[in-house]
């Protein structure tokens, strides 16, 4: 039997009284909690199955991604918490002072560019967000960035909540 969810609440980050509600259901065990994939996330029909064995269906308007914590509730009343996986996302930051010159770092944005990736830039760092080939994409873009020989760049890697930094995407026409 399968548990359908469509009615959107809110989230836990920016409702309080949402998240007293989701303690209240889970000492009641009345909260399923799911985890979904990143390609989950636009879907307008989701199939899941929660941590406890219940099969969720979620259903949302193509018009909008799940966030983590955001909470459905179900036709049975339950409360649906959604969990996503972190994400490996490469780092970029630069030795201050900055002994980069404009020259290189127009082309360190044109590499960056040419891939496609959303990034933010936020705490002087700048954050690429993973593709669907996530190993063999963040490495290629890691060897194309050196081969750059950029002085003061520093390539690193951070697990990040997929919902931590707001990616801007990188799009051009040909």
């Amino acid at each position: 039997m399968i548990e359908l969810a469509q009615t959107y609440l809110g989230n836990l980050t920016e409702d309080y009284s949402l998240a007293a509600k989701v303690t209240q259901a889970r000492q009641q065990a009345s909260c399923l909690d799911v985890f979904l994939s990143q390609s989950d996330r636009h879907k307008g029909r989701i199939q899941v199955r929660s941590t406890s064995g219940f099969t969720v269906g979620i259903i949302k308007s193509r018009d909008w991604s799940i966030r983590a914590s955001d909470v459905f509730m179900t036709e049975a009343e339950q409360l649906v918490v959604i969990h996503l996986p972190e994400q490996k996302s490469l780092v970029l930051s630069f030795e201050l002072p900055l002994t980069a010159s404009a020259t290189e770092l127009v082309r360190l944005g044109h590499v960056l560019g040419n891939h496609h990736y959303p990034i933010n830039i936020a705490n002087q760092k700048i954050y690429l967000q993973p593709g669907a080939d996530l190993p063999v994409d963040l490495a290629i873009v890691e060897q194309t960035i050196k081969q750059l020989q950029i002085p003061g760049l520093t390539i690193n890697y951070e697990m990040r909540a997929p919902d931590s930094l707001d990616f801007a995407p990188q799009s051009h026409h040909h």
